[in-house]
């Protein structure tokens, strides 16, 4: 007799992980995955633009280092920084959703 493989849903394992919705553990989580989102966000969209790294971070004024480390979560973002890179640097705009 086979034995049949037990999936485990996602928000179970993140449960088990790192606790449940109010618990810091999983607060902490939460924060640095959408940090992680942002920096996947951007590459995403700077590919899609097919610019380098480095082209982005000319027509926004900074340096490719810090568009590097902003896409692999190496290093905060400034909300204003945030906003000049997807208006200026891809021609988009941002749009929050505030859960409370």
């Amino acid at each position: 007799m086979k034995a049949k493989n037990k999936i485990t849903k996602w928000s179970d394992h993140i449960d088990q992980k790192y606790g449940k919705k109010d618990a810091p553990k999983r607060q902490e989580f939460q924060e640095e995955f959408e940090a992680f989102k942002i920096g996947v966000l951007l590459q995403e969209a700077r590919k899609r633009k097919n610019l380098t790294q480095e082209q982005l971070a000319n027509k926004v004024g900074t340096t490719k280092n810090y568009i590097s480390r902003i896409e692999n979560n190496s290093s905060d973002i400034r909300l204003s920084t945030l906003i000049r890179i997807i208006k200026e640097g891809l021609g988009g705009q941002l749009n929050l959703k505030l859960d409370i």
